[in-house]
């Protein structure tokens, strides 16, 4: 992630005296085999959030994020959820309102520092790799924000780099080029980058585009177990497909036009009711083992 400079943010109000609490924690906790204080501070916390270009693109969003959960931000292609992305990393600042991320609040404090404590997998990243680039110097880069090696590499650097290859499951392709690595291999060397730097918030923005989906379910199974870790980061998921909710993920954040929806335990925003809402069609939500999938009801005089 590049370094760049950031104005603060034209509007800043004072903190709520009351955040959004979301149901759950204790569930998410017990999941990702740690218990967090009620009273933990929170990962992210947006108050009254707004962003306003030529027109609207987020109004009014709230939403907390607890120590302890892991959270998948949901909606349809224009919901927000990139933009709120953009929003939370210092890429897009906010018009009105608050941000305040691993205890460090937007317009306060230099983001370009913060963005060294928050991994993004995402496909901005993914097309910045060179063809010619390994896993074992993809993952190298991640100590200092670079795509790929540059200069010397310290034995320590080395040493951890070998050990993240391990644990992102990439230990027989550490040499191969990155072009000939499929896309699956590729998601799990760039958590590998984004783990180098040792965040303790790591977002990943739509990870599953482009995968079939068995290298889907491969790639989901590596996201549930590298959560159970020992001191994983907290994860955030963004997606518009139900079906890569995983169970370690306990909360939701269910976005429509630009604004929030419902937010809180899955078990609560994840209904056949809001989902319709928030797709604008007659949706089906079905739960089996712990996973999620949706039927879409076709409607009369839709063009496709």
């Amino acid at each position: 992630m590049s370094s760049t400079g950031l104005p603060a943010s034209r509007s800043t109000p004072a903190a709520p005296k009351s955040v959004h609490r979301n149901p759950g924690a204790s569930e998410s906790a017990r999941l990702n085999g740690r218990v967090e204080a009620d009273d933990a501070p929170p990962v992210i916390t947006v108050s009254k959030l707004r962003v306003e270009r030529e027109a609207v693109i987020l109004d009014g969003i709230e939403w907390a994020v607890k120590r302890g959960q892991h959270w998948v931000i949901l909606g349809a292609n224009g919901s927000g959820k990139t933009s709120l992305l953009s929003t939370l990393t210092g890429y897009m600042p906010p018009s009105a309102g608050e941000i305040s991320v691993l205890g460090e609040t937007y317009g306060r404090t230099d983001w370009r520092e913060l963005r060294k404590r928050v991994g993004i997998v995402s496909s901005s990243v993914h097309q910045l790799v060179e063809g010619h680039q390994t896993p074992l110097n993809t993952i190298i880069g991640g100590r200092h924000a670079i795509i790929g090696m540059w200069g010397d590499v310290r034995p320590s650097e080395r040493a951890e780099a070998e050990k993240l290859l391990q644990q992102v499951e990439a230990v027989t392709i550490r040499d191969r080029p990155w072009r000939v690595l499929s896309q699956g291999e590729r998601q799990r060397v760039l958590i590998g980058r984004a783990l180098m730097a040792h965040p303790e918030l790591l977002i990943l923005d739509e990870p599953c585009a482009g995968l079939d989906p068995v290298a889907r379910e491969h790639f989901l199974q590596f996201v549930a177990r590298l959560a159970k870790t020992r001191h994983a980061p907290t994860l955030i998921l963004v997606t518009h497909h139900v079906e890569e909710i995983i169970p370690v993920f306990s909360h939701v954040l269910l976005l429509r036009k630009g604004g929030v929806l419902a937010a809180g335990a899955k078990g609560k925003v994840l209904t056949s009711r809001l989902l319709s809402h928030a797709f604008d069609a007659s949706v089906e939500l079905r739960h089996q083992r712990g996973r999620y999938s949706i039927m879409v009801s076709a409607s009369v005089g839709a063009v496709i």
